[in-house]
C-alpha cells in the first residue's frame, strides 16, 4: 500500500471560505479517481505552520502512482484547484504494507 502525502503552503489572501472550498474540492474531484482507495485531506492546527493544508491519497502499490498522476481528473484538479490557490507544495511517497518494509530489504 502507498500512501501519497501531499502539504500545501498557500498564497496570501486566501479566507476561510477559499479553504473550505478547496478541501471540498479535492474530496470531490480526487475520489473519482479510479485509482484512488482512500483519501484524507485537512487543516493545520498550528496556526503559525507555513503548511496549511494536506491531502493523503491511499493507493493499492507504487505502480498506481502514474495512473494517479495522468488522470485527467487530477490533472484538472492541479490547474482548477491548486495551482490558482497554492504558493508551494511537497509530496512524499510512503509504503505502508504489512511485511514489506523496503528499509529492510
Amino acid at each position: 500500500m502507498i500512501q501519497h502525502i501531499v502539504l500545501f503552503k498557500l498564497k496570501p489572501g486566501l479566507d476561510e471560505e477559499k479553504i473550505d472550498w478547496i478541501l471540498r474540492e479535492t474530496r470531490i474531484r480526487l475520489l473519482k479517481i479510479p485509482v484512488v482507495r482512500a483519501l484524507r485531506c485537512g487543516c493545520r492546527t498550528d496556526p503559525d505552520s507555513e503548511w496549511a493544508f494536506f491531502i493523503l491519497v491511499e493507493l493499492d502499490s507504487q505502480e498506481k502512482l502514474p495512473a494517479y498522476r495522468n488522470d485527467p481528473a487530477h490533472l484538472r484538479y492541479v490547474s482548477e484547484v491548486i495551482e490558482p490557490h497554492v504558493a508551494e507544495r511537497l509530496a512524499l511517497d510512503f509504503q505502508t504494507d504489512p511485511g514489506e518494509d523496503p528499509l529492510l530489504i
